[in-house]
């Protein structure tokens, strides 16, 4: 029987995080300093799990948050399907009023329900769900990976904890994050639980 923990955590701060503009699939930015503080952080408060394996997204915030743990040694593989949701037209754009009033419509209809609708060029909840569900039959297909560090992105992060608790998509808004919280969902050999949600304690400078 296959039995996990996945440690799942959103990457660490960049700069258009700061400013509070759109970044998604298509913008691959560098963490800032406050990234890279809170990614010593989670590092320092992590480093003595046993991890048997890292999987990041493929945009480098991700690898460069858990890059710690790469250096002290553990596998790592990048997987597309962890990459963040493509805001198509909007990724990088200066926030408005405007494109304030667009998102905030768009997410009315994904949470009533309409999830095929995207921004032009960009992606649909349900094309994200499609290409991480690919993602975690990689990560399931290793038995032998028991504890299993994730980074990825916060749009995606909500999305892959409504396949991985078996909720509708609709549902993605239960689920807060900021830069490089942590997630921890426990694998039974039957059903996904999550054991630790939402935590920051490592971030909380003592």
């Amino acid at each position: 029987m296959i039995e996990k923990t996945l440690y799942i955590v959103r990457h660490g701060q960049t700069d258009l995080n700061k400013q509070g503009i759109v970044q998604g699939r298509g913008m691959d930015t560098n963490l800032n300093d406050e990234g890279r503080l809170q990614a010593n952080m989670f590092y320092q408060g992590y480093k003595d799990v046993p991890f048997d394996k890292i999987y990041t997204s493929e945009l480098k915030r991700t690898q460069q948050s858990i890059q710690q743990f790469i250096d002290a040694g553990t596998p790592y593989q990048k997987l597309s399907g962890l990459d963040e949701l493509a805001w198509g037209v909007h990724e990088g754009q200066p926030s408005t009023p405007e494109t304030k009033s667009a998102f905030m419509k768009l997410m009315r209809e994904w949470t009533s329900g309409n999830l095929d609708i995207k921004f032009e060029k960009g992606e649909s909840p349900n094309e994200v769900l499609q290409r991480q569900r690919e993602a975690l039959k990689t990560i399931m297909s290793h038995p032998d990976e028991k504890n299993v560090l994730i980074c990825m992105h916060g749009r995606a992060m909500r999305l892959f904890l409504c396949l991985l608790t078996n909720q509708p998509l609709t549902q993605m808004e239960k689920f807060p994050h900021q830069n490089l919280v942590l997630y921890k969902v426990t694998y039974d050999g039957s059903r996904f639980e999550i054991a630790d949600f939402n935590n920051a304690i490592h971030l909380q400078i003592h």
